[in-house]
């Protein structure tokens, strides 16, 4: 607070000086409570003070609430609360998130370190372990569907990838090769080359 003024008022016989706080908001101040340090801004450090001290990483606003904040809620409820929708899949079957995700601003860093984008889920490398950050990565939707445990994958010529990747590499709809293994039941090499 800087001092500008006597502002000629007496408030219980002390001096009421009119101050600019170094925010620049001006206010009046008696002469009491800027001795005694009692007042030392316009409120804005308290409030800048509040902010802070329950801000834990700022992506949790109700409005506005961040993409990786969103993804740590949804993971942690998957596995932990047996009332999601999700919780079959996730935490009935033993997936568990590791213990330093539990501190969402921890979860956030390791995000932000290891290319989130928006648009990008969280992807277990592994279907069956759990939510850790040796095990996961940030991913598309299409590498998402690619990584399904209820894929079907294809060897040939000792390299193993989903039907969707085959028919991608041979050049047919997924759909069509999906025929020609499934309902047509060709040899493996006859309907990947043709």
């Amino acid at each position: 607070m800087t001092v500008l003024h006597d502002t000629g008022e007496r408030k219980h016989r002390k001096v009421v000086w009119h101050c600019r706080c170094d925010c620049g908001t001006e206010v009046d101040v008696i002469s009491g409570n800027l001795t005694s340090g009692h007042t030392t801004s316009c409120g804005c450090y308290n409030r800048e003070r509040t902010v802070e001290t329950h801000t834990t990483h700022g992506m949790s606003r109700r409005r506005e609430q961040h993409p990786i904040y969103l993804a740590w809620a949804r993971m942690i409820q998957r596995c932990e609360n047996p009332n999601d929708p999700a919780y079959k899949n996730y935490g009935a079957r033993g997936i568990t998130v590791c213990e330093e995700w539990h501190d969402a601003k921890v979860f956030i860093e390791w995000a932000l370190a290891n290319n989130w984008e928006k648009g990008l889920s969280i992807d277990r490398i592994d279907n069956n372990g759990n939510y850790e950050p040796d095990n996961c990565r940030w991913a598309t939707w299409k590498e998402q569907q690619r990584n399904k445990r209820n894929n079907h994958l294809i060897t040939f010529n000792r390299k193993t990838q989903t039907l969707a990747e085959w028919a991608e590499e041979v050049g047919v709809k997924r759909h069509v090769l999906n025929n020609r293994i499934n309902v047509l039941h060709w040899p493996i090499e006859r309907a990947l080359s043709i």
